[in-house]
Parts: C-alpha cells; structure tokens; sequence
C-alpha cells in the first residue's frame, strides 16, 4: 500500500438499520491499511458528502439493504457536485431495490446515477478492497 494512506467515507444510508455488512467491510478496510471514517446505520446522504470534505475523503461507500438505495441515492453525485467534490469516487452495495430484478440492470442503474461501483449484497470485502486498490493506483504489497 502507499505510503500516503486514502481516506474512505462509509455508511448506511437512509432508513437502513442494516449495518453488519458495512462494520464487516470497514474493519477490513482498515485491515487493509485505509484511514476509514464511519457513520453507521441511519445515515442521510448529506452527512455522507459533509463528512467527505471535512476528512478530505477520496472515496465514498455507500450501504443499503433494505431496498430503498435507489431512492436514497438520488441525486447523490449532483449533491457530491454542489459540495466541490464531484469527481470523488462512489461506491455502492447491498441489496439496493425491493424485490428480484437483474443484477446488470440494477447495476447500470447505479452506474447511470454516477456511482463508480456498485455491488450486489454477496460481495466479499477482498473483492472491493482489489477494486479499490486498482481504482486509486494504489500498488499490491
């Protein structure tokens, strides 16, 4: 890893009370050598973005698993725009929408509202650490 640690912003967002996955996946962050900043369960999306420019974050990771990601992720990167940080990195995962939809159309659908990355709730942390790494150049040591 880098000599100079990046930072990531990770939550629950909305009405989400879900947040084992989120603890899971940032303890392993931290494992993996980033600075983490958490803010748990029940987290509105502004809070997300303030906490981003107050610790300079380099990315921001989003939980939902309750199935209103979509909803609560509206407008995400035009809020992450109007703070002066509209090129941060945004990933999201979980199981982002109520009822069975396919994964590549709900992905897109992330994708379209200008999340980076975008995760069904089966996803192991080694899988978003590799992408993280590769994402901000970050060397495998």
């Amino acid at each position: 890893m880098s000599k100079d640690r990046k930072t990531l912003v990770t939550g629950v967002i909305g009405a989400d009370a879900h947040n084992v996955g989120i603890r899971i996946l940032s303890m392993a962050l931290e494992k993996a050598g980033f600075r983490v900043h958490a803010l748990g369960a029940l987290t509105p999306a502004e809070d997300f973005i303030r906490a981003a420019v107050e610790t300079d974050a380099d990315v921001i990771m989003v939980s939902s698993l309750y199935g209103h990601g979509h909803l609560d992720c509206r407008g995400f990167r035009e809020r992450c725009i109007e703070a002066g940080i509209g090129d941060i990195r945004l990933y999201i995962g979980g199981n982002l929408v109520i009822g069975k939809h396919d994964w590549p159309a709900v992905h897109q659908t992330f994708l379209d509202m200008g999340f980076n990355r975008a995760y069904p709730p089966t996803t192991r942390p080694a899988e978003v650490i590799t992408d993280l790494k590769r994402d901000l150049g970050l060397s495998e040591e």
